[in-house]
């Protein structure tokens, strides 16, 4: 059976089993069951809910701090705990416009689980942590703030979201897997984000979250809840995986034990020798390479051998064999005057080009059967050598030592124009002529090193090393000094800190403008740095790109700055911190999506049905509009039509989804814009022209409690825009330019991901399971998995499209 039906069958079952039990109340959190928020705090009052079974709550005011006490939300959020797979479930019914959240599971700026409604966007948002801290944020465009009644389902199994509202399943989407990695101090607030942000305004009911698969069967029991979850499969794949790891730790632990198991047959101890991986004991010697080694206490000793003069019979000469250090004597092919040892080749040339090839066997020269014809040579003629053991020409610089040298450890095979030849490794000498064969240089024994006072020489294999003696501190590779941490920089202070130097150590002190322990020292800027800014000195920020000013309060509007140069059939757009070039009306894109806006091309509106042009005349397409032309010899009426109503030409109206929209028919096309803002008349609709609002009640307080808004005002926090509406600030993902690559990377202070090369930089990569990794026992790895490197507790790999990045965790260690 193979691994995917293995999964389904397993899946199948194991779902059936758990579904068969029914719902598991310890696997449910019920909000308005555990804790009751009504009269005991301001703005909450029990209401008529959707139905009589459970309580319902009224959210209202703006002065109000519904937070789940401390000892009830640790008791709740215990069994949220390292879930992947949970339901978030509320009935509830919202006012028109308002913007809120539902419930919010956060510590400061760190949104754990966060679900909110934003009647001003039409969105609902979905707020979670995935790996590395990072906070993401999944939109479902969909209404809920309507006054109605809904309920409001989002189910999250591993990497897959799905949101259903009144029992229809509207959104379905893949996502990076929330890690509910939620700390002991993190506080649980309802119908609201805190005290003084994201405040529901509205009826809210069955506040729960399930912990189990499926959980919205609770409230539409009659949906289809057969199917394993996308969790399932990834805890049964992860399963798979880690019982693979522990079956190569475990076998290679068993041959390890076997190993030992079998030396311990009549052993007694004594000190032994680990020699490249060979263990060898008390006295006993082994040749290495050209050298003669005994292990003796313990200790590795060796002396060079030397090789006795060679007096070798007639038809031999002295020859090098491989694996040995001396010369052995070797059967003799005479040829063309040469002495040639057994496996020699020699070619033969002759002025019509023939060739013929001979090797030396038994004493005697053979001739060598070569049919293949010789390869193509990439090279001019010029460039081409002949060389004495082969027929074929080669290129020069032809790699011989790929086809075999005796060149051995510490010893580099190095390529001549005829053939190959060794070369010891800088630090080694030769102990044989032909350098096959090389030994360490002990440096520091023959007085070949340059370590200077305080120091003392230790050997490498190739090289030496000048160690520090014990209270100095190294001035270069070959001195050492006085130990002054402050000095010499081996001190652990903040750059805006103060180094004092002590005995023995050195103290700290940030400097003034600054705050800290000293080893950590942050500018005071009062918290005034705004839209991703950095406090770098006291009252000076640093801005993120695309924001300038002493606050970095300014976006630099690149379209209106010229930075930017839009195609003819695009504008520039100005959005915080960037800008994108967006077709014009009447165009769209052909799905290239250039940066310019070339791809930008022109809509048909005749021909796929976006024009407005009556019965009675004739649609003809232009380029970025259209024309409704009347026939010849008609008499045409000039109306619209919209949203499937005839509009008489001339006629002004106001859109039905959006009231701060005015449209009007004109000979047949209907014509749009955003209403103007007079704010000097006293009618003035208040909720298209938010900046006429005066009232105080209208203004909005920035996060930081410093700063405050009017209505209508815009701005940029935690890499999001935000928006006052009527004393009611509304936040939203800043917009980024799209990343179209695998590895992608935050830089820190910004907010959009950038391309990077190196995906062991990256924060997020586009998985491919068709990119697998190899780890140390040979096991296959699906990209995005991890594991711990074998031997190790603190270094974790990772698979990323093919590669693999590992890093050691420094808080393990």
């Amino acid at each position: 059976m193979g691994l995917l039906q293995f999964l389904l069958a397993f899946g199948v079952f194991f779902f059936s089993s758990v579904v068969g039990l029914g719902v598991d109340p310890s696997l449910i959190i019920s909000v308005f069951q555990d804790f009751s928020p009504g009269a005991d705090f301001t703005g909450v009052s029990q209401v008529q809910g959707f139905h009589d079974e459970s309580r319902a709550f009224l959210f209202q005011g703006s002065s109000r701090n519904v937070r789940v006490p401390e000892e009830t939300a640790q008791r709740m959020l215990q069994k949220l705990r390292g879930k992947s797979e949970f339901t978030v479930a509320v009935t509830l019914k919202q006012e028109q416009l308002n913007s809120g959240v539902f419930l919010s599971i956060h510590r400061a700026e760190q949104r754990y689980l966060e679900l909110e409604s934003s009647g001003q966007k039409s969105e609902v948002r979905l707020h979670f942590q995935t790996k590395g801290q990072q906070t993401h944020t999944e939109i479902f465009p969909y209404t809920l703030a309507d006054n109605q009644w809904h309920k409001v389902s989002v189910a999250i199994s591993a990497s897959h979201v799905t949101l259903y509202v009144d029992c229809n399943r509207i959104y379905e989407r893949v996502v990076a897997v929330p890690l509910m990695d939620i700390p002991e101090d993190a506080s649980f607030w309802i119908g609201q984000r805190n005290s003084a942000h994201g405040l529901f305004k509205g009826v809210m009911q069955d506040v729960q979250i399930l912990v189990m698969p499926q959980g919205y069967i609770t409230q539409c029991p009659d949906l289809n809840r057969t199917c394993p979850t996308c969790n399932d499969f990834h805890g049964l794949v992860q399963k798979i995986m880690e019982l693979q790891d522990i079956l190569a730790k475990t076998s290679s632990k068993l041959l390890l034990a076997e190993e030992r198991m079998n030396g311990l047959d009549n052993c007694y101890c004594e000190r032994t020798c680990s020699v490249k991986g060979v263990t060898y004991r008390e006295d006993q010697a082994w040749t290495d390479g050209c050298k003669n080694c005994t292990c003796t206490n313990g200790t590795v000793q060796c002396e060079t051998i030397v090789c006795p003069p060679l007096e070798c019979p007639d038809g031999s000469v002295p020859a090098y064999v491989a694996g040995e250090c001396c010369k052995k004597c070797q059967p003799m092919c005479l040829f063309t005057g040469q002495e040639l040892v057994e496996g020699d080749k020699r070619a033969v040339h002759h002025p019509t080009g023939l060739c013929l090839l001979y090797e030396c066997r038994g004493r005697t020269m053979h001739k060598v059967q070569n049919s293949d014809e010789c390869p193509e040579l990439k090279c001019p003629e010029a460039e081409q050598l002949t060389v004495s053991d082969r027929c074929c020409k080669v290129c020069r610089g032809h790699d011989f030592c790929a086809e075999g040298n005796t060149c051995m450890e510490h010893s580099d095979c190095v390529n001549l124009d005829a053939g190959a030849s060794c070369s010891c490794k800088e630090g080694f000498r030769s102990l044989r002529p032909d350098n096959a064969y090389c030994e360490d240089i002990d440096e520091c024994a023959e007085g070949k090193h340059y370590c200077r006072e305080n120091t003392m020489c230790v050997n490498t294999p190739g090289s030496f090393m000048c160690i520090c003696h014990t209270g100095y501190i190294r001035i270069d590779d070959y001195s050492c000094t006085e130990h002054d941490e402050c000095v010499s920089g081996q001190h652990n202070c903040d750059e805006n800190a103060l180094c004092f130097n002590t005995v023995g150590g050195h103290s700290c002190s940030c400097k003034p403008g600054y705050t800290g322990n000293g080893t950590i020292c942050k500018a005071l800027c009062d918290g005034l740095c705004l839209n991703g800014g950095s406090c770098v000195s006291p009252n000076t920020c640093v801005c993120t790109q695309g924001f300038t000013g002493q606050r970095c309060e300014t976006d630099i509007d690149e379209c209106s700055e010229g930075f930017v140069e839009c195609d003819s059939h695009a504008t520039c757009v100005n959005l915080p911190g960037w800008y994108h070039c967006e077709c014009r009306d009447g165009y769209h894109d052909n799905g290239m999506f250039t940066a310019n806006g070339e791809s930008c091309e022109d809509i048909d509106e005749c021909k796929v049905g976006r024009s407005t042009c009556a019965n009675d005349t004739i649609c003809f397409n232009l380029d970025g509009g259209y024309d409704c032309r009347c026939p010849h010899g008609h008499n045409c009426t000039g109306d619209c039509i919209h949203d499937n109503k005839v509009k008489h030409n001339g006629q002004i109206w106001v859109l039905d989804n959006d009231r701060c929209s005015v449209c009007s028919c004109q000979m047949g096309q209907v014509m749009c814009r955003r209403m103007v803002c007079d704010c000097e008349n006293p009618t003035v609709d208040l909720f298209c022209c938010p900046e006429c609002d005066p009232r105080l009640s209208s203004q909005c307080l920035h996060q930081n409690g410093l700063l405050t808004y009017a209505s209508g005002d815009t701005w940029t926090e935690n890499c999001q825009q935000c928006q006052c509406l009527q004393g009611e600030v509304d936040c939203w993902p800043l917009s980024c330019p799209p990343a179209d690559c695998d590895f992608t990377l935050v830089p820190e202070g910004e907010c959009c991901a950038r391309c990077v090369s190196d995906p062991c930089q990256a924060h997020s990569v586009r998985n491919d399971i068709t990119k697998t990794c190899e780890d140390e026992h040979g096991i296959t790895r699906f990209s995005g998995s991890s594991w711990l490197k074998h031997g190790t507790e603190c270094t974790l790999c990772q698979c990323k499209n093919g590669h693999i990045c590992c890093s050691v965790d420094p808080m393990c260690l």
